[in-house]
């Protein structure tokens, strides 16, 4: 499907701002503005059959095999995104964290419903896949300090890149708070801050390994069980709204190995038990108000990618005549 350069930059800096962001998945922003599964075919390309596109056709057939003009401005806006445009996201979510988790607990609510509705007809089977991914999504988090237990401070940056890449693949399974929860978060997002080459290559090759084999097997079950790995994609989706609750109280943590609070559980609270308990206010109006636009934002963005996509299938329509 042939799109405009300017909006996947666009659509890459949206993914690579949710990335940046604890509990958000720069998956869901690709699913949602209509890009999800050829993304995931794309990344898919990357291995030995590239080989053979270039035996063949040269330098030209090697960028139609790997679909570079879709690639590289989407990738252009993650890169800015996470040099700028995240660095906002992460300044909101220290000076405002209420109104932060707000909006993206209605942008990630509002996107549950928009996979919800883009499998096939339901099937009463379809609730094992869906259970699945929302006992993963629970689970994953709780397994993640165990990656430390690796020992190599530079193997334990490569499994994290390879782990966080892979999560960030998954709509509603957040790399950034996998990455919270090993201890890393710190490190790798200082390590991008301050340019630091050395980490920057050891997460780099965890994430092409992560890539080359979440990519595969993702493609794999989509081409598939298209239904049932888009209940999967849900599960994991809903499992992801408690992270992004706004009013809760952290139960117990963990510190990291240079001394970061690792959160381990959580306490849900309602907006006033929340005041109580903080003696803060709860910031209601804004919250739910930010919610809501949250939500809408999904449901444009959605609609336009349908729009997108049903103007290409009439040309190709009229094409075939």
């Amino acid at each position: 499907m042939k799109r405009r350069p300017l909006g996947l930059f666009l659509r890459g800096a949206g993914m690579g701002a949710a990335d940046a962001v604890p509990g958000v998945s720069g998956g869901t922003i690709a699913f949602i503005t209509g890009i999800y599964e050829e993304l995931i075919d794309t990344i898919k390309q990357f291995g030995p059959s590239a080989l053979g596109a270039w035996r063949r056709g040269g330098w030209k057939g090697l960028s139609q095999h790997l679909n570079v003009a879709f690639l590289l401005p989407l990738l252009l806006g993650v890169a800015v995104s996470l040099f700028s445009v995240a660095h906002l996201a992460l300044w909101l979510m220290e000076a405002y964290p209420l109104l932060l988790e707000g909006f993206f607990f209605g942008l990630v609510a509002a996107s549950a419903l928009v996979v919800g509705q883009a499998g096939d007809r339901w099937k009463i089977w379809y609730l094992l896949p869906l259970l699945i991914g929302l006992m993963l999504a629970e689970w994953l988090p709780s397994l993640m300090p165990l990656v430390l237990m690796v020992g190599n401070e530079s193997l334990v940056v490569i499994l994290a890149g390879a782990i966080a890449i892979s999560a960030m693949l998954l709509p509603g399974v957040s790399g950034s708070f996998l990455l919270l929860t090993m201890g890393l978060y710190g490190t790798i997002m200082g390590a991008i801050r301050s340019f630091d080459i050395g980490i920057i290559i050891l997460f780099g090759m965890g994430c092409v390994v992560g890539l080359a084999l979440s990519s595969r097997l993702l493609s794999w079950l989509l081409r598939r069980y298209h239904g049932a790995t888009l209940q999967l994609l849900l599960g994991f989706i809903i499992g992801s709204l408690p992270v992004l609750w706004p009013w809760r109280e952290l139960l117990r943590y963990q510190l990291g190995p240079d001394g970061q609070m690792i959160p381990l559980a959580y306490r849900y609270l309602l907006p006033s038990d929340y005041a109580v308990l903080t003696g803060a206010s709860a910031q209601v109006t804004g919250v739910i108000t930010l919610m809501v636009v949250g939500a809408l934002l999904v449901v444009a963005l959605n609609r336009r990618a349908a729009t997108h996509a049903q103007h290409h299938s009439t040309d190709n329509r009229s094409i075939d005549r």
